[in-house]
């Protein structure tokens, strides 16, 4: 009897869980400027030093929500749609980059956009940044090239190029840079769609010159 009606009562989450739920909702309305642990124990109602089980630090807690931010970002790439060509392959890759920034503008900007704790005391933080370039970068090699294998340091400088096109997009549309423009919303729409059409041109064009 008593299993069965402990089975019907919603878990609490674990007290780890509970710190980087509350500590990104700080972010979300105050900015990562407000984050602190002696913040978020109190939101919680737990002692002070309750979150140091967890976290040693304010930079750990910090580390693990964008290190979680990376890794659905990378899950969201990963899970584009295959096209059976490296371009096409590519050009969906661009179009889940997009759509991830649109959807989850806070973690976007965490990854992107927000001063890092220190990446040499945070490994598991970076190694996930770093999956998200690699998605990248393997795309990119694998585009057909004329000149037989591509040069490790000319697939990183095309690697580059698409990322920060993507992430200049990204952040004016997501930005009040477009109100001060009077741009037609079918325009806006079709942004995308062109930006990944340029990017395809600017790679081939690239390995002419």
């Amino acid at each position: 009897m008593a299993g069965g009606r402990s089975s019907g009562r919603a878990e609490r989450p674990s007290l780890r869980d509970a710190c980087l739920a509350e500590a990104l909702a700080i972010i979300e309305r105050e900015g990562v400027e407000s984050l602190s642990l002696r913040e978020v124990s109190r939101r919680l109602g737990v002692s002070h030093q309750a979150p140091y089980r967890h976290f040693p630090s304010r930079d750990h807690l910090l580390a693990e929500i964008v290190a979680g931010a990376y890794r659905a970002f990378v899950a969201h790439l990963e899970a584009r749609p295959r096209t059976g060509g490296a371009q096409g392959d590519l050009r969906e890759m661009g179009r889940a980059y997009l759509t991830y920034a649109r959807a989850h503008p806070l973690q976007y900007r965490l990854m992107f956009g927000t001063p890092l704790p220190n990446p040499a005391e945070h490994p598991d933080m970076m190694r996930h940044a770093e999956r998200a370039f690699g998605l990248l970068r393997d795309a990119i090699a694998e585009l057909p090239s004329t000149e037989g294998a591509r040069d490790l340091r000319a697939t990183h400088l095309d690697a580059l190029f698409v990322w920060s096109t993507l992430h200049g997009l990204s952040s004016i549309m997501s930005s009040d840079a477009l109100d001060t423009v009077d741009l037609d919303d079918d325009l806006l729409e079709a942004a995308a769609a062109e930006t990944l059409r340029r990017i395809g041109f600017g790679l081939r064009a690239s390995k002419s010159d």
